[in-house]
C-alpha cells in the first residue's frame, strides 16, 4: 500500500514516520511538507535513502501541486498531519491557519475524490471540544461532545473536521478522524511548552508562564498518539472519530516545576506573564472507544516519558541549536534545481 504523509516533517508526523518507515517495510511512504518555519527537515533527514520511502516538498493549499503528485503517485491512504498549529500565532495572524487547515483539507479531499482512495484520514486536535471546568474533574471529552472553540486555530480544525464528515456524508468518502491531546516527545518545535522550557533552561533564560499556571492539559507521548493514528487508519471504521488522550492531566505550572527539577535548574527563571486571549482552563480526553473498538494501550507514563523526552533534548542540542539559530532552513537540499 502507498501512504502520503502530509505534514511530515513536522513534529508529529515525523515522528510518525519514523514509527511506520521502519515497522512497514512493504508499504511505501512518501512525505508531503512545504517546509514552512515548523517544519524542520532534520527531522527525518535519516530516513533518507530507505527503500520504502520518498520525501516530496509542496503545499497542499496548491491545488495543481497536489492533483499532479496524486497522479503520478496513485496513493491508497493519505494521512493528513500537515496544519498550523501554535494557538499564539492563530491570535496574530488567523488567516494562515484558515488558508492550510481548512482551504489544505478540501484541497487533499477533492484529490482523493479524483483519484479515488482507500481512506483519508485527518489528525485532529482535542480543542475543537473547547475546555472543562476546573472543579470538574470527573468530566472529560468524548466523542460526542460538542464543538466548542475557543480560539482561530482551533475553529480551524473544528471547521476542516466537520468539512471531512460532509465529504464523507455527501460523496461518500472514506474518512477517519483522530482527536489527540497535548503531545510531547521528541522533534517538537522549542514554541510549544515542554521544548520551549528546556531550551529556555538550558540557556539559563526566563520561562515565561501564563497567567497563574493553572491551565490543565492531557499529555501524550508522541509515540503513543502515533500508535493509535496508525491503528484507526488500518482498522478504524469509516465516517467515525477516535479520541486518543494520555490520561495524564497535568497544570502547566506542574509540567515547568517537573522539567526544572529534572534538569536541577532553579524555579527563580520562572516568570509569570499575563494570560493568553480566551485561554482554555482544561483539556481531559475519554479514549475509551479507541481502546475497546481498536485494543489501543498507551505505553508511557507521563513520568517516564517526560524524562526520556527532557533527555533526548539534553542529547541532542544541536537540533535545538540550528532551530534557534535559523539554521534548520537550510537542511533540506532540492536537487531537482
Amino acid at each position: 500500500m502507498k501512504y502520503i504523509i502530509t505534514g511530515g516533517a513536522g513534529f508529529i508526523g515525523s515522528n510518525y514516520l519514523h514509527y511506520v518507515v521502519n515497522k512497514y517495510k512493504e508499504d511505501f511512504f512518501i512525505c508531503l511538507d512545504a517546509l514552512t518555519y515548523a517544519g524542520n527537515y532534520n527531522n527525518i533527514k535519516d530516513l533518507e535513502g530507505k527503500e520504502n520511502y520518498k520525501f516530496v516538498k509542496g503545499n497542499i493549499t496548491d491545488r495543481s501541486f497536489v492533483y499532479k503528485l496524486f497522479e503520478e503517485e496513485r496513493p491508497d491512504y493519505i494521512i493528513n498531519f500537515a496544519a498550523e498549529s501554535h494557538v499564539d500565532n492563530s491570535i496574530k495572524d488567523p488567516e494562515i491557519f484558515l488558508r492550510t487547515n481548512i482551504i489544505g483539507t478540501e484541497v487533499l479531499m477533492d484529490a482523493c475524490l479524483k483519484y479515488g482512495i482507500k481512506r483519508y484520514h485527518q489528525v485532529s486536535t482535542d480543542e475543537v471540544y473547547g475546555d472543562l471546568p476546573l472543579d470538574k474533574p470527573e468530566l472529560k471529552f468524548t466523542e460526542n461532545t460538542p464543538i466548542h472553540t475557543s480560539s482561530p486555530y482551533s475553529t480551524s480544525k473544528a471547521s476542516a473536521d466537520l468539512l471531512v464528515m460532509a465529504y464523507h456524508r455527501t460523496y461518500g468518502l472514506p474518512v477517519t478522524i483522530s482527536r489527540c491531546s497535548n503531545n510531547y516527545g521528541p522533534y517538537q518545535f522549542p514554541e510549544k511548552l515542554i521544548p520551549k522550557v528546556i531550551s529556555n533552561a538550558l540557556q539559563n533564560k526566563k520561562i515565561p508562564v501564563y497567567g497563574t499556571g493553572k491551565n490543565v492539559r492531557d499529555w501524550i507521548h508522541v509515540h503513543d498518539h502515533n500508535v493509535g493514528v496508525d491503528l484507526i487508519v488500518r482498522n478504524g471504521k469509516d465516517g467515525e472519530v477516535y479520541n486518543l488522550g494520555g490520561h495524564s492531566e497535568r497544570d502547566n505550572l506542574t509540567i515547568v516545576k517537573t522539567i526544572l527539577k529534572e534538569m536541577g535548574k532553579s524555579e527563580d527563571l520562572i516568570e509569570f506573564v499575563e494570560d493568553r486571549k480566551g485561554h482554555d482552563l482544561r483539556y481531559a480526553i475519554d479514549s475509551n472507544k479507541v481502546e475497546k473498538e481498536l485494543g489501543w494501550k498507551r505505553e508511557y507514563s507521563f513520568e517516564e516519558g517526560i524524562k526520556e523526552t527532557i533527555n533526548w533534548y539534553l542529547n541532542n542540542e544541536e537540533w535545538i541549536k540550528n532551530i534557534l539559530t535559523g539554521e534548520y532552513k537550510n537542511a533540506y537540499k532540492d536537487e531537482s534545481k
